[in-house]
């Protein structure tokens, strides 16, 4: 696949995704989409990923991974929480993003409990 830039006389070019392929010896062109509507950074994007550019450079001014939080426990915390009725503990009057924020708070002691270490352990 490939994207064709295909002159106009009249009018701007068409921009149309291709795919070459071989009849009965002869090298065919099969038009897939038509790709005039996009917009140019979109095609260039295109263009590149069939190319096989990659698109965020690894490294130098790519992306650098600093810290990786795991989010499993935190997860069955939340489900434990809720199986055992502990959301509906908290008052359902006054505001919806209160009663979600207490309850997130909650589970972030339950994760991590000891702000401080425990005098008689």
């Amino acid at each position: 696949m490939y994207v064709a830039t295909i002159p106009n006389r009249a009018s701007a070019p068409a921009i149309l995704l291709r795919e070459s392929y071989r009849e009965d010896g002869k090298v065919r062109n099969r038009t897939l989409a038509n790709l005039s509507d996009w917009p140019a950074e979109k095609v260039q994007a295109l263009r590149a990923v069939l190319r096989g550019d990659g698109l965020v450079p690894a490294g130098e001014g790519g992306f650098e991974i600093r810290r990786s939080l795991p989010h499993g426990h935190v997860v069955a915390a939340l489900a434990t929480a809720r199986q055992i009725g502990l959301d509906d503990l908290l008052p359902r009057r006054g505001a919806k993003r209160h009663r979600a924020l207490a309850f997130g708070l909650i589970i972030a002691r339950l994760l991590d409990p000891a702000a401080k270490p425990c005098p008689w352990a």
